[in-house]
C-alpha cells in the first residue's frame, strides 16, 4: 500500500508541474490518474478593472493609467483572457513609442509552449516565478515575457506602436522590466 502512495504522490507531482489542477482520487495500477484543468470554469484575475491594477502601481512599474486600452474584459464570469494595455509615461526603460499589454489567462506556460506560433527565446524567471520569454511569428514587432500563476499564467507584452518611429531599445528588455514590476501585485 506504501508503494501505491508513494506512486500517487509522484504521479500528483508530475500532474501539477505540467500544469494539471489535481489528482482524482482513483489509481490504476497504483498511479493516480491526473484530473485536467477545465479553463471554462477558471475566473482570471481582471487586471483591467478593481481590483485589477491600480495607478499608482501602474505608474511605479512606468506606465500611464491614462493611456488604458481595454483588448478584451468580459463584465463578469469565466473568461480565458482579460487583457488591457497601457502606454510608458516616461522613457526610464528607453524609448516611449511603445504599449504594454497585460494578459491575464488561465492558459499555462505548458500550453504556450506548445503553440506552433510561439518562438521560445528563453526560459526565465520573474521574481521567483517560472516563466518564459517568447515571440509570435505573426507579430515580430512585439516580446512576450510569460509567468506562472495558479490560474495558468500571467503575460507582459511589449509592441512598437508604429512601424514609422524609432525602434532603439530591446522590446524583451523592455518587457522584462516591466513584468518584474508588475509581478508582486498579480496573484501567485
Amino acid at each position: 500500500m506504501r508503494g501505491a502512495q508513494t506512486m500517487r504522490a509522484i504521479a500528483c507531482a508530475t500532474a501539477v508541474m505540467a500544469g494539471a489542477a489535481g489528482c482524482t482520487g482513483t489509481t490504476i495500477d497504483g498511479a493516480a490518474e491526473p484530473t485536467r484543468r477545465n479553463i471554462d470554469e477558471i475566473i482570471v484575475f481582471n487586471v483591467c478593472r478593481d481590483p485589477g491594477l491600480s495607478d499608482q502601481i501602474l505608474l511605479d512599474a512606468g506606465l500611464d493609467p491614462t493611456t488604458k486600452m481595454v483588448i478584451t474584459d468580459p463584465p463578469e464570469g469565466v473568461s480565458t483572457f482579460r487583457v488591457c494595455n497601457w502606454g510608458p509615461v516616461d522613457g526610464r526603460y528607453g524609448p516611449t513609442n511603445y504599449r504594454v499589454s497585460v494578459f491575464s489567462t488561465s492558459h499555462t506556460l505548458q500550453e504556450l509552449r506548445k503553440k506552433e506560433t510561439v518562438i521560445l527565446l528563453r526560459e526565465t524567471t520573474v521574481n521567483g516565478r517560472r516563466g518564459q520569454v517568447s515571440k509570435e511569428r505573426n507579430d515580430p514587432e512585439s516580446c512576450y515575457v510569460s509567468f506562472d500563476a495558479e490560474q495558468g499564467m500571467f503575460q507582459v507584452r511589449v509592441g512598437w506602436l508604429s512601424e514609422y518611429e524609432s525602434k532603439d531599445g530591446n522590446l524583451c528588455e523592455i518587457a522584462a522590466q516591466h513584468a518584474a514590476r508588475l509581478e508582486p501585485h498579480l496573484p501567485r
